[in-house]
């Protein structure tokens, strides 16, 4: 397969491994100034790919929360209309993100489960 595709539309070169997800975050610079919701397409160990409600720049210092991982800092490396890629300012383990919510402890209501095979019924 060859490997030389024409990159000048993207972004800088990727590093790392990146993880197709859909999740929502917000956004705002380090000041506070709120710049809106953001849908998160990708997720890697030092940046994102994210689709937001309204154009956000390129180069200024930005901090998302991430489901799972917390509060993330890093700078937009680049903007294309609402959509954008960011760098980290340090890797996270995006694996975090991808973890379900819940304490554990919950257990599914007896209505929702199917039955097993062979199992008694309530």
């Amino acid at each position: 397969m060859n490997d030389e595709r024409d990159i000048s539309g993207r972004g800088p070169a990727r590093a790392a491994p990146r993880d197709s997800l859909f999740l929502l975050t917000t956004l705002s610079t380090p000041d506070g100034v709120q710049l809106g919701k953001a849908r998160v397409r990708n997720l890697s160990s030092t940046g994102l790919m994210a689709d937001c409600e309204r154009a956000v720049p390129a180069s200024i210092q930005i901090i998302c929360e991430l489901r799972g991982v917390g509060q993330v800092t890093g700078t937009v490396a680049w903007s294309r209309e609402e959509k954008i890629g960011i760098a980290f300012d340090e890797p996270i383990d995006p694996q975090l993100a991808r973890k379900p919510v819940g304490t554990g402890a919950q257990k599914m209501p007896d209505y929702l489960r199917v039955p097993q095979h062979g199992a008694p019924r309530r």
